[in-house]
């Protein structure tokens, strides 16, 4: 993270970078200067987006577990809670894992880890399940017999592209943030990343920029 000042308000660089789009020597006026102010600020905003840390979208306060956590403790958090994933932490609140959805329902016997297996295939495993058993109860498992060790994270430094990278080359929807001792803060998902667009998109703006 760098030490500029984290502010959308135009620097001299905008204001370069505004002339110069302009494309033309002007005998500035006040409407020269009202259009270059707008074009600035549009060069602001546009620096401002390119500077947004994970902090600033990851959620928290962050639902965690421990490895010694059973998974049906594990799958009533995600299920009341309606999320996902929960990062597995130790007594020092180091990342250790990752439990997710999908963990949970291989430890049933459920093929959602299949890459053959369709989501339809899969729920149909899985209603064929209940079907048989007629009740689903929780593996009483730990949680540390079934997560994920290897998880893929960021930290509180990176930016919104790096966690996008890391989205993208591993093929993850969700990532954990840590800080610098290891400890785990919040989280980014791919749902967080596309509300940050719709939000800056559905933003009020000025069409003449």
């Amino acid at each position: 993270m760098t030490d500029e000042p984290d502010t959308a308000d135009p620097q001299r660089a905008d204001y370069q970078r505004a002339l110069d789009s302009m494309d033309t020597f002007i005998d500035v006026g006040v409407d020269d200067l009202m259009t270059l102010a707008r074009r600035a600020e549009h060069f602001a905003a546009q620096r401002r987006i390119e500077r947004l840390w994970v902090t600033e979208i990851m959620s928290t306060p962050l639902l965690k577990v421990g490895p010694a956590a059973s998974m049906a403790e594990a799958a009533h958090l995600m299920v009341s809670r309606r999320i996902s994933g929960l990062p597995v932490v130790n007594e020092d609140e180091a990342l250790v894992g990752i439990i997710t959805e999908a963990d949970f329902l291989r430890a049933l016997g459920v093929p959602a880890h299949d890459p053959t297996f369709t989501l339809w295939q899969t729920l149909e495993s899985l209603l064929g399940h209940l079907s048989r058993h007629n009740t689903l109860h929780g593996p009483d498992d730990s949680v540390s017999q079934h997560m994920q060790v290897n998880v893929i994270s960021v930290t509180t430094d990176d930016d919104i592209f790096e966690a996008l990278a890391q989205m993208k080359a591993h093929k993850v929807k969700r990532l954990v943030v840590c800080d610098a001792q290891g400890q785990a803060v919040g989280m980014v998902t791919r749902s967080d990343l596309v509300k940050l667009f719709f939000d800056r998109f559905n933003a009020p703006h000025d069409a003449s920029r």
